[in-house]
């Protein structure tokens, strides 16, 4: 039986939080919602746009906010990303040994798009779940579960990389060995959300001792 990886993009694939960061920021302010950094990493972090604008700025047309929001992001993005050191070594790895690999992701289909073409990894990956496809994104298991479904392989035979406290929720809630990436928080909460393990980016030798167990374990 092969084995599998499923990946957050947002935080995972790319350090993108500093656009959204300042983008939330931006549209928050035309609504008179003065926010920091640390609001963002404690509220919006990793949730649902229609979750926070329901929250956060309650009698707007949140499916517009979140468009628009969307839209700000892509355009500062640009067509061109870093993507998170060790991430391309990792895909090789992966594909030499057969393994399948998914991104499961809060953001809409087009910005996920975006961000794939930006780092080069469009058509790397076996399937992409969309969250707001979904009847219920992250926190919710829900779309780890359909990309286990999709890949057909069961959550021991898999990896989950997360970068936020609602993803991480997700991916253990699926069953998933869960590593939490240090993009926006720290060791311990990332532990506290209830990461497996840790890692600074893809080169971390904890997550090569993992990967070398597990292709000794399918051999």
């Amino acid at each position: 039986m092969a084995a599998a990886l499923l990946f957050d993009l947002d935080g995972t694939l790319l350090h993108s939080d500093p656009i959204h960061i300042q983008v939330f920021i931006d549209l928050m302010a035309e609504y008179g919602r003065k926010i920091d950094a640390d609001f963002y990493l404690s509220h919006i972090h990793g949730r649902a746009n229609a979750d926070i604008f329901a929250d956060f700025l309650p009698g707007e047309d949140a499916q517009a906010l979140s468009d628009r929001k969307e839209a700000m992001f892509r355009d500062r993005l640009g067509d061109q990303a870093h993507p998170t050191e060790g991430l391309t070594d990792l895909l090789d790895r992966a594909a030499r040994n057969g393994w399948r690999m998914a991104v499961v992701t809060n953001a809409p289909r087009v910005n996920a798009d975006a961000m794939l073409a930006a780092i080069g990894m469009q058509g790397r990956f076996d399937t992409l779940v969309i969250g707001e496809e979904c009847a219920r994104g992250k926190p919710d298991p829900l779309p780890y579960r359909t990309a286990l479904d999709l890949l057909g392989l069961p959550a021991e035979r898999a990896i989950a990389f997360e970068d936020s406290p609602s993803g991480i929720r997700a991916a253990r809630g699926a069953g998933l060995y869960t590593y939490g990436l240090t993009s926006s928080l720290d060791r311990d909460a990332l532990a506290k959300a209830g990461a497996s393990a840790s890692i600074d980016d893809f080169t971390d030798p904890a997550l090569d001792a993992h990967l070398t167990r597990l292709e000794g374990a399918i051999q």
